[in-house]
């Protein structure tokens, strides 16, 4: 199910957004929809993180990863 939205944007940010889509081969719909995604996405990761971490200890985490091995990147 799909829902319909009506969007002001500044003149500047639309320009922005359909010179992305074009270069991403998408429709300014599209781009719009995917920009939207990842920031819902990254902020649900954020959250989560912060939500698993407020309990942690910094010093034992640090003292944790000085003992892990080094892998060539």
């Amino acid at each position: 199910m799909k829902a319909r939205v009506s969007l002001n944007l500044p003149q500047s940010l639309k320009r922005a957004a359909e010179e992305f889509a074009e270069k991403d081969g998408v429709s300014l719909n599209q781009f719009i929809a995917l920009a939207l995604a990842e920031k819902v996405g990254a902020s649900g990761a954020a959250q989560f993180f912060a939500e698993r971490g407020k309990d942690g200890d910094p010093e034992w985490a640090v003292e944790f990863l000085k003992g892990r091995p080094d892998v060539p990147g």
